[in-house]
């Protein structure tokens, strides 16, 4: 076979250096119907008809976006690998929705985990079978911290739903906070795979290993992996360890430690994507 001259490999190279970094979609907002409301969403969705796997993906105490975007830096990371892989997701705003900013030092909360969130989740659901181009026996949980916790009360069998079928796929929690389900005998009715930090002072990384190992022989597949040297906030794109100091900032914990852990971050995307592969 003639080989291809330098210059032909440089504009072959060029061209397919240019494919790969061309601009991912956009997201948009839409508006799901809730029976409180209305509740605003984030989409991003691959160009075509469908029908296309979709992640609900659910944020933490924080609140979805940031001062002045829609959605803030680490979700939009996330979005963009799911979408790059041919997934849509549907980023759920739980507080923005209500009018309400970071809940993550407020002490009466009124927007709780068990009841509100997992309204919202379901309501995403119940609108996501309603588009011709999302695929419905392949709709996902994906949530953080807060979110993660909703998700692990919306995969309960207690939760189930007879509009909500077939049910959802799979789910993926990072660092929930595992003490209550863990006290009240935590089960899934679908695989639900928990990702924490060893070193996680925020959630309580023996409370979930208890509530995972609490679930056997009475759950479907629910697995976890602890990340040896990991802290809060492990999988977030080059946020470098830190305590959270003493500023009053509403959207973050009152104490603990966030940070990125490299290898923990990138064996969490491998398993990310295999898990919604199942």
């Amino acid at each position: 076979m003639r080989l291809l001259s330098a210059a032909a490999f440089l504009t072959l190279f060029a061209v397919a250096v240019a494919a790969d970094a061309s601009p991912l979609p956009s997201p948009r907002q839409v508006e799901v119907p809730s029976e409180n409301g209305t509740l605003h969403a984030q989409l991003y969705k691959p160009d075509g008809d469908g029908p296309f796997p979709v992640v609900i993906a659910l944020h933490g105490c924080g609140g979805l976006g940031g001062r002045s975007e829609p959605v803030q830096h680490r979700y939009r990371d996330w979005a963009e690998q799911l979408l790059k892989g041919g997934k849509a997701v549907l980023l759920p705003d739980s507080y923005g929705s209500r009018e309400l900013g970071p809940q993550c030092r407020v002490k009466e909360r009124r927007i709780l985990a068990r009841r509100e969130r997992v309204a919202d989740i379901m309501a995403s659901r119940q609108w996501l079978v309603q588009q011709p181009w999302a695929r419905q026996d392949r709709i996902s949980l994906l949530g953080w911290a807060d979110g993660a916790s909703a998700l692990l009360w919306a995969v309960r069998p207690q939760s189930a739903s007879r509009k909500a079928e077939p049910d959802f796929r799979s789910a993926i929690a990072f660092y929930p906070d595992c003490r209550i389900s863990s006290r009240l005998g935590w089960s899934a009715r679908i695989p639900t795979l928990l990702l924490i930090g060893a070193r996680d002072d925020i959630s309580s990384p023996p409370a979930c290993r208890q509530m995972i190992d609490g679930a056997r022989g009475r759950s479907a597949l629910a697995r976890i992996v602890v990340y040896p040297g990991a802290w809060h906030d492990f999988d977030r794109a080059n946020f470098p360890l830190h305590a959270i100091g003493g500023a009053a900032d509403p959207a973050l914990p009152e104490r603990g430690h966030l940070g990125t852990d490299a290898d923990a971050r990138a064996d969490s995307i491998k398993r990310v994507a295999e898990w919604l592969a199942r």
